[in-house]
């Protein structure tokens, strides 16, 4: 990730003991990340001297009646991408984020490497929901094939190509933990949509039948 420009970040979240280890895990664990701004409530983001940042990580259940779609329309109009965390996953409260603009979506129950990339994914101008809430999201979406994020693309595209996991994770610049993480994703992904892909040779079916992967097992550009 050194070649990488470095993600200017800022943390919202009033619950100052997770602010705390946040600010610290992150700081420790993604050395393309810059975290410039861990505050706790609304007002003390707009008027931080670092701010605009380019990713703002924004508690939902900040307790100041000030809507959601609001605070992410004003993140817009400065150029600062939006990914929300939340203790709940509400489907109709997500898709009202994500179509006021917010490019990511996590339960703080997320593994705290999906953090990660949740940030890296929306200053990249992709989106990125946590997997739960993702199956919240198209629960009644049964006997299509499920959607998948770019990076979730990617990583059945490598894999499936015969790419040891290890091999993914070095090619996309992710850990070995979280390429594991995103195919644990995707294949309940396709198990609550119906498909069995919890073989290498069943993924690699599906993900030329879903257009992932070529006849010849070559990856698509995405």
């Amino acid at each position: 990730m050194a070649d990488q420009p470095r993600i200017r970040l800022a943390l919202v979240d009033d619950h100052r003991m997770l602010l705390g280890a946040l600010t610290e895990w992150i700081r420790g664990a993604a050395d393309d990340i810059s975290m410039v701004a861990a505050v706790a409530t609304w007002p003390e983001l707009l008027t931080h001297p670092e701010f605009p940042v380019d990713v703002v990580l924004l508690d939902l259940d900040l307790k100041d009646n000030i809507p959601v779609a609001l605070k992410i329309s004003t993140l817009k109009t400065t150029g600062v991408k939006v990914v929300l965390m939340s203790t709940y996953s509400e489907p109709n409260v997500v898709r009202e984020a994500l179509a006021a603009g917010a490019l990511g979506y996590l339960v703080k129950s997320e593994d705290a490497s999906m953090i990660v990339e949740a940030i890296r994914a929306a200053y990249a101008g992709e989106s990125f929901v946590s997997a739960e809430l993702d199956l919240a999201l198209n629960a009644n979406d049964v006997g299509g094939s499920p959607k998948l994020s770019a990076q979730e693309r990617r990583v059945m595209a490598l894999y499936g190509g015969g790419e040891p996991v290890k091999a993914v994770a070095y090619q996309l610049g992710i850990s070995e933990e979280t390429a594991k993480s995103y195919l644990k994703r995707i294949r309940e992904k396709y198990r609550v949509a119906g498909f069995d892909v919890g073989t290498k040779v069943a993924l690699r079916k599906r993900a030329i039948q879903d257009g992932i992967l070529l006849e010849t097992g070559q990856p698509r550009d995405f």
